[in-house]
């Protein structure tokens, strides 16, 4: 018998709390929420060991918070719905605002840089004096971008500053909130001469802000 009457309704509640109670799955999450990718793409876009992110994947579509569908012998995952995009997004700003432990992560993780918003970028799109750079993979650009920016891989970056304006300023972005890359091309950009930015929640941030896109 249970213990009070409405404890198989929050059994059920409990699965999503589960499925999220795993800082792999959520990396996964984030990862598939910027484009669908099979198991092994996705597990080296996480670096996450493959049979780690197999078994990690299996939970998460447990929870209906993963879907897949299959094109010949390879099977593509993605997030169920766009309401599990926003739904990780109001859960990592309410953790953020509650959790000082949280924000001293970021930080230590990410560094201080001060950053655009979305908002304020999504004002600039047209100013010719702001270069918007891609710092994500080719495939990852191919599948979505913000309108007007120019891929440039951070590992092509070096070999092609001379390609980007120094009198614009460049707004760089990666894949997500908690993304290293973004501040690593912003702090090689200034070293160099460059006036630059990273994008505050990177390419997820600005999708989550139902901001247009470009393919």
């Amino acid at each position: 018998m249970p213990q009070f009457p409405e404890e198989p309704i929050y059994e059920q509640l409990a699965r999503v709390g589960k499925a999220l109670a795993s800082p792999v799955r959520l990396r996964l999450l984030d990862v598939l929420d910027q484009r669908e990718r099979t198991v092994e793409e996705l597990a080296q876009a996480a670096e996450i060991p493959l049979k780690n992110t197999s078994a990690q994947l299996q939970q998460l579509r447990a929870a209906h918070l993963v879907t897949s569908r299959r094109e010949g012998t390879r099977v593509y995952y993605r997030l169920a719905d766009e309401r599990v995009s926003r739904f990780l997004g109001e859960l990592q700003g309410f953790a953020h605002d509650r959790l000082a432990d949280l924000r001293d992560a970021v930080r230590d993780r990410l560094g201080t840089l001060e950053g655009v918003t979305a908002d304020q970028l999504a004002d600039r799109l047209a100013d010719p004096g702001t270069v918007v750079v891609d710092v994500r993979s080719a495939a990852d650009y191919a599948a979505g971008h913000v309108p007007g920016a120019v891929s440039v891989p951070l590992e092509d970056l070096l070999d092609q500053l001379g390609e980007l304006p120094k009198e614009s300023e460049i707004v760089a972005y990666c894949g997500g909130p908690y993304c290293v890359v973004s501040p690593e091309a912003v702090r090689l950009l200034r070293e160099h001469g460059y006036t630059a930015h990273p994008l505050d929640g990177g390419f997820l941030g600005w999708r989550r802000g139902e901001k247009p896109l470009e393919r």
